[in-house]
């Protein structure tokens, strides 16, 4: 007789956690939205060594488009590390953080120090852009933040004038469970991404804030 029994046949999507279905997704979209502006690049780079068009490659207009396409790429290039998903065994090599810090500072309010050498896990140099994310949202009005490596760890100490107080928002870096804390806003998920981070390398996290600065570390 034939074996008519129902089997549940598992769907492969039920292995994987909403966490890290995201972290491919954000990979994904990264990937692909790079690309054009690596065309739009080449093309600036190509009209202005045209000789159709005298003077335009100093024009501010196309400064302007230049420096805009610049720093989407590199925002991209840093979204696509500090939300995609990084496995245990993948190291980033200091040069190339430090490329990506250098890049992406061009177009923001923080400049950015790295002192390290050598190489490092992929997970916590997901950490160090998560932390630096924070302290954009901490020093809108800019500052300075010096990231270095030492025997107990990674530590990003920031430094401003001005800092936006937000214990609250804060409080999502304390890695205690059972605390009620308020829900982020999309630009302010990278506290919560943190948390996670740290949480599932099991790697304590520190940090501190006061009216002239503050400090991440794990």
């Amino acid at each position: 007789m034939d074996d008519l029994t129902i089997r549940h046949v598992p769907d492969p999507s039920e292995a994987l956690s909403p966490e890290y279905l995201a972290t491919l997704v954000a990979a994904r979209m990264c990937h692909d939205i790079v690309s054009p502006f690596g065309a739009i690049g080449n093309g600036l780079e190509l009209l202005q060594l045209s000789g159709a068009y005298p003077g335009i490659g100093a024009s501010a207009e196309m400064q302007l488009i230049a420096d805009s396409v610049d720093a989407a790429r590199a925002r991209l290039h840093w979204f696509r590390m500090a939300f995609g998903h990084a496995k245990p065994n993948q190291r980033v090599g200091v040069p190339e953080l430090a490329s990506l810090l250098a890049a992406d500072e061009k177009g923001g309010r923080l400049r950015i120090r790295l002192e390290a050498g050598g190489d490092l896990p992929r997970m916590e140099a997901r950490m160090i852009l998560l932390g630096l994310m924070c302290f954009e949202t901490a020093l809108p009005w800019g500052g300075s933040v010096l990231v270095c490596r030492g025997a107990q760890g990674w530590r990003l100490m920031a430094e401003a004038s001005r800092v936006r107080q937000d214990p609250a928002l804060w409080s999502w870096l304390d890695l205690t469970t059972g605390r009620e804390r308020p829900e982020p806003a999309a630009s302010e998920v990278h506290f919560m991404l943190l948390s996670a981070c740290a949480r599932a390398a099991a790697r304590p996290l520190k940090w501190e804030l006061d009216d002239i600065g503050g400090e991440i570390s794990f």
